[in-house]
């Protein structure tokens, strides 16, 4: 298995490049390269802003821009953008944008660890109370200690950047959230700005400090260079989508299930392994309680027993709670950002409740369903006598076919006959 999974990552990255970007026209002025990041924050994220950051060094950038929303994401990735920007040769702006965006929960942390922080007009930043870590339930006291790392983590950022490090306590401690004009007055983010074009005139002339040297910035009439991930880059981050990573497993276990019933169908089997592999690709970066993995194999048991077991629809009830319950709990990210969305999750039990029961219902029609064919399918056909028929035995034409039969009775021939039941290659029939 982790053969196979290691192939599967093998064909999607090899040969990642550093974020693609076209080359900006030879200019005097400035370069500002300029990348843009929503969704959570998950290992492709960390990638992808690792590797812009050290193109942004390599091509001797005045600045690199990340237009940032986000509802959070994994503790581990978020670490790692972190301690890149901390070291960072360039100065790294964080713009939290467009309007109706945010950077909630590891959002804020990475706003903070940046030289310069910005927000557009209805946008939000906080949340940053760390949630089920791992992706499993946080003691009490395993809870507190993770809540005072964070608060620690995120005091150090603010105090080498000079922002409210007591909002940024509150943040964590209490969850608390502000919109772009309260963070602004809090000095919680260093502009507000519009857009791009008024943030890059706002940040002109400021000073930052970049490897424990003093560094003015000169962005006002600065070319604007974007900046995007490869397209292998952009596949795994969908493939690490929690809803994604979900609806392949299912789909991965549907496609195994199908070969396994229907041996020789090949293409189902196919398809359902690749769904499996790369939904086990994706498990292993994200936060999977197993509890909850082990609860949807369960319910997937319950479901194919109960197709071959008549249980009166216990077994299907304890598939589809076990379904559900393993769903809601498989991935628990931080504020629910790496989690399986309920619309999602509703869907799938829907449709599994579905395909079973149509299985199920199938296979109880098709057992009640009278044979049409062999021996069994003559029972009750109608036929007619070519002989005359009684105790000794005489010939008879039913289902397009000859047959020999006997009966209790005297019947004529030509009269028409049914038959009552098969004796070997003799039928036991009576007058229609």
């Amino acid at each position: 298995m982790r053969l196979a999974l290691s192939a599967c990552a093998a064909v999607l990255l090899v040969g990642t490049a550093p974020p693609a970007a076209k080359a900006p026209p030879t200019t005097d002025k400035p370069v500002v390269d300029v990348l843009t990041m929503d969704g959570a924050i998950q290992p492709i994220s960390a990638q992808i802003i690792v590797q812009a950051i050290g193109r942004s060094e390599r091509d001797k950038r005045e600045a690199l821009v990340i237009r940032l929303d986000t509802p959070g994401g994994l503790d581990t990735a978020m670490r790692d953008i972190i301690k890149r920007i901390l070291v960072s040769e360039v100065p790294v702006v964080v713009y939290v944008s467009p309007a109706g965006g945010r950077a909630a929960s590891a959002g804020t942390f990475i706003a903070y660890a940046a030289h310069v922080s910005a927000m557009s007009p209805g946008t939000s930043i906080g949340a940053a109370t760390p949630v089920n870590v791992g992706g499993g339930d946080t003691g009490k006291d395993l809870a507190r200690k993770v809540r005072n790392d964070a608060v620690s983590y995120i005091r150090s950022l603010a105090a080498q950047r000079g922002r409210n490090a007591d909002w940024a306590e509150k943040a964590v401690r209490e969850g608390g959230s502000l919109p772009e004009d309260e963070a602004l007055k809090l000095h919680v983010v260093d502009y507000v700005a519009r857009d791009l074009d008024e943030l890059l005139r706002r940040i002109d002339g400021k000073k930052v400090t970049i490897a424990g040297l003093t560094r003015t910035l000169h962005t006002k009439d600065a070319v604007v260079h974007e900046v995007s991930a490869t397209w292998r880059q952009k596949i795994l981050g969908r493939i690490l989508d929690p809803n994604i990573a979900y609806i392949l497993f299912i789909l991965g276990f549907y496609g195994i299930l199908f070969e396994l019933s229907n041996p020789g169908a090949i293409l189902p089997g196919i398809v359902g392994g690749i769904c499996l592999l790369l939904a086990f690709l994706a498990f292993q970066a994200l936060p999977v309680n197993l509890t909850g993995l082990f609860l949807i194999l369960f319910a997937m048991l319950l479901f194919v027993v109960d197709i071959k077991v008549q249980s009166h629809g216990l077994l299907a009830v304890g598939g589809i709670v076990s379904l559900v319950l393993g769903s809601l709990v498989l991935l628990s990210g931080d504020g629910g950002a790496m989690r399986v969305s309920l619309s999602v999750i509703v869907t799938v039990v829907i449709a599994t409740v579905l395909f079973f029961g149509f299985v199920v219902g199938a296979g109880f029609r098709a057992l009640r369903r009278k044979p049409v064919t062999g021996r069994e399918g003559l029972v009750g056909e109608r036929g007619v006598a070519l002989t005359e028929l009684g105790p000794r035995e005489g010939r008879i034409f039913v289902h397009g076919e000859y047959w020999v039969a006997e009966a209790d009775e005297r019947i004529e021939k030509g009269a028409p006959v049914v038959v009552d039941r098969v004796d070997g290659m003799r039928l036991r029939v009576r007058k229609a």
